[in-house]
């Protein structure tokens, strides 16, 4: 690359629980820069979670974090080519990589589901992935089957 890498700019952390992880997780939900939008769908989303909980001495936040843990892959396949043929190879997957694929996921299919508010199907999603089910965790498991499948490629690494 002719360029140097650009600098991680810091990010500020969120209002109410004071955590950089919400504000990552908050940037990634919002839409047209609508951040007090985005904040508002996160904290109700939480309160929903907050009231249909099951297990009663975790908060919603550490709901949110074990479902974001849940979700997070731990290998990926990625594609190169090999004299003409394309292989898909099993790699690990850098930290930080883990936590946006997971918060994108988590995101994306929330937006999928069939409640009626944003908030409504985010804490849907959540609740799910907490449980180790839900669209975003089969998505997790797709994903390392697919990096299982593909093992014997595993030479191919670059």
């Amino acid at each position: 690359m002719r360029k140097t890498r650009a600098k991680k700019r810091p990010l500020l952390p969120d209002p109410k629980f004071n955590d950089q992880l919400v504000t990552r997780f908050v940037n990634n939900l919002m839409y047209d820069g609508k951040k007090s939008v985005a904040f508002k769908i996160f904290y109700d989303a939480l309160d929903i979670v907050e009231q249909r909980k099951e297990d009663e001495e975790k908060s919603a936040l550490e709901i949110w974090k074990d479902a974001l843990s849940n979700v997070m892959p731990h290998v990926e396949v990625r594609s190169r080519r090999v004299g003409g043929a394309t292989f898909q190879i099993p790699m690990e997957i850098r930290p930080d990589r883990k936590i946006s694929t997971a918060m994108k996921w988590l995101i994306s299919y929330s937006r999928k589901r069939n409640e009626k508010s944003m908030a409504q199907k985010l804490a849907g999603e959540i609740i799910a992935a907490a449980k180790e089910e839900g669209s975003a965790f089969k998505k997790r498991q797709d994903t390392h089957k697919m990096a299982e499948a593909n093992k014997a490629f595993s030479h191919f690494r670059f």
